[in-house]
Protein backbone atom coordinates (compact mmCIF):
# COMPACT_ATOMS: atom_id res chain seq x y z
CA UNK A 1 0.00 0.00 0.00
CA UNK A 2 1.09 3.55 -0.64
CA UNK A 3 -0.45 7.03 -0.64
CA UNK A 4 -1.56 6.82 -4.26
CA UNK A 5 -3.38 3.53 -3.64
CA UNK A 6 -4.99 4.88 -0.45
CA UNK A 7 -6.17 7.96 -2.32
CA UNK A 8 -7.81 5.76 -4.97
CA UNK A 9 -9.48 3.57 -2.31
CA UNK A 10 -10.81 6.59 -0.42
CA UNK A 11 -12.25 8.23 -3.53
CA UNK A 12 -13.85 4.90 -4.53
CA UNK A 13 -15.44 4.25 -1.12
CA UNK A 14 -16.23 7.72 0.19
CA UNK A 15 -17.97 10.73 -1.36
CA UNK A 16 -16.67 13.54 0.82
CA UNK A 17 -12.89 12.96 0.97
CA UNK A 18 -10.76 16.06 1.51
CA UNK A 19 -7.00 16.30 1.47
CA UNK A 20 -4.40 14.46 -0.54
CA UNK A 21 -1.46 12.08 -0.33
CA UNK A 22 -0.54 11.62 3.30
CA UNK A 23 -3.42 13.51 4.92
CA UNK A 24 -7.11 12.87 4.27
CA UNK A 25 -10.28 13.55 6.19
CA UNK A 26 -13.89 12.64 5.63
CA UNK A 27 -17.18 12.29 7.45
CA UNK A 28 -18.79 8.90 8.00
CA UNK A 29 -22.26 9.25 9.50
CA UNK A 30 -21.69 12.06 11.95
CA UNK A 31 -18.08 11.12 12.71
CA UNK A 32 -14.99 12.83 11.33
CA UNK A 33 -12.25 10.39 10.32
CA UNK A 34 -8.66 11.35 9.56
CA UNK A 35 -5.96 9.30 7.86
CA UNK A 36 -2.31 10.28 8.18
CA UNK A 37 0.58 8.47 6.55
CA UNK A 38 4.35 8.62 6.50
CA UNK A 39 5.66 6.65 3.53
CA UNK A 40 9.28 7.25 4.51
CA UNK A 41 8.77 5.55 7.89
CA UNK A 42 6.15 3.06 6.65
CA UNK A 43 3.41 4.15 9.05
CA UNK A 44 -0.23 5.09 8.81
CA UNK A 45 -3.08 5.77 11.16
CA UNK A 46 -6.82 6.26 10.96
CA UNK A 47 -8.35 8.21 13.80
CA UNK A 48 -11.58 9.83 14.92
CA UNK A 49 -11.87 12.44 17.67
CA UNK A 50 -14.37 11.48 20.36
CA UNK A 51 -14.38 13.87 23.31
CA UNK A 52 -12.20 16.45 25.03
CA UNK A 53 -10.27 14.83 27.85
CA UNK A 54 -11.40 17.39 30.45
CA UNK A 55 -14.96 16.05 29.94
CA UNK A 56 -13.97 12.42 30.65
CA UNK A 57 -14.85 10.79 33.95
CA UNK A 58 -12.42 8.42 35.67
CA UNK A 59 -14.90 5.59 34.98
CA UNK A 60 -14.89 6.36 31.23
CA UNK A 61 -11.09 6.35 31.18
CA UNK A 62 -11.04 2.97 32.94
CA UNK A 63 -13.62 1.58 30.50
CA UNK A 64 -11.49 2.75 27.56
CA UNK A 65 -8.44 0.98 29.00
CA UNK A 66 -10.44 -2.21 29.59
CA UNK A 67 -11.85 -1.96 26.05
CA UNK A 68 -8.31 -1.75 24.65
CA UNK A 69 -7.82 -5.24 26.08
CA UNK A 70 -11.21 -6.84 25.39
CA UNK A 71 -13.47 -5.08 22.88
CA UNK A 72 -11.52 -2.51 20.88
CA UNK A 73 -9.75 -5.20 18.78
CA UNK A 74 -7.62 -3.49 16.10
CA UNK A 75 -8.32 0.05 17.28
CA UNK A 76 -7.31 1.62 20.55
CA UNK A 77 -8.67 4.45 22.61
CA UNK A 78 -5.86 6.98 22.99
CA UNK A 79 -5.37 10.49 24.33
CA UNK A 80 -3.44 13.21 22.50
CA UNK A 81 -3.61 17.00 22.57
CA UNK A 82 -6.50 17.03 25.02
CA UNK A 83 -8.71 14.73 22.91
CA UNK A 84 -9.75 11.08 23.31
CA UNK A 85 -9.41 9.33 19.94
CA UNK A 86 -10.41 6.06 18.32
CA UNK A 87 -7.19 5.06 16.51
CA UNK A 88 -5.98 2.32 14.14
CA UNK A 89 -2.22 2.22 13.45
CA UNK A 90 -0.45 -0.07 10.99
CA UNK A 91 2.62 -0.32 8.77
CA UNK A 92 1.63 1.31 5.49
CA UNK A 93 3.33 -0.97 2.93
CA UNK A 94 1.86 -4.14 4.45
CA UNK A 95 -1.69 -2.76 4.57
CA UNK A 96 -4.27 -4.39 2.24
CA UNK A 97 -7.37 -2.85 0.73
CA UNK A 98 -9.54 -5.09 2.91
CA UNK A 99 -7.68 -3.89 6.01
CA UNK A 100 -8.28 -0.27 4.97
CA UNK A 101 -12.03 -0.91 4.74
CA UNK A 102 -12.01 -2.79 8.07
CA UNK A 103 -9.95 -0.07 9.77
CA UNK A 104 -12.41 2.61 8.68
CA UNK A 105 -15.32 0.59 10.09
CA UNK A 106 -13.54 -0.18 13.37
CA UNK A 107 -12.43 3.42 13.98
CA UNK A 108 -15.97 4.59 13.25
CA UNK A 109 -17.48 1.92 15.54
CA UNK A 110 -15.01 2.72 18.32
CA UNK A 111 -16.01 6.37 18.23
CA UNK A 112 -19.73 5.57 18.03
CA UNK A 113 -19.60 2.99 20.84
CA UNK A 114 -17.73 5.18 23.31
CA UNK A 115 -19.93 5.43 26.39
CA UNK A 116 -21.81 2.20 25.66
CA UNK A 117 -20.10 -1.04 24.57
CA UNK A 118 -16.69 0.57 23.90
CA UNK A 119 -16.30 -1.90 21.02
CA UNK A 120 -15.00 -1.76 17.46
CA UNK A 121 -16.95 -4.83 16.25
CA UNK A 122 -19.13 -7.67 17.51
CA UNK A 123 -16.08 -9.73 18.49
CA UNK A 124 -14.50 -9.38 21.91
CA UNK A 125 -12.07 -11.21 24.14
CA UNK A 126 -13.83 -12.43 27.30
CA UNK A 127 -13.03 -10.94 30.66
CA UNK A 128 -12.15 -13.01 33.71
CA UNK A 129 -15.74 -12.55 34.90
CA UNK A 130 -17.10 -13.78 31.53
CA UNK A 131 -14.95 -16.92 31.77
CA UNK A 132 -16.02 -17.49 35.38
CA UNK A 133 -19.70 -17.16 34.42
CA UNK A 134 -19.27 -19.70 31.61
CA UNK A 135 -17.90 -22.26 34.05
CA UNK A 136 -20.98 -22.02 36.26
Amino acid sequence: MNNKQLDTIFHTLIDNVKGNHGHWQFILGDTQLICLTDELHNRMRFMAPIIETDKLTPDEINKCLEANFHTALDIKYAISDGILWSVFMHPLKELTERQVEDAIQQVYAGAQNFGSSYSSSNLYFPTKQDRKNNLN
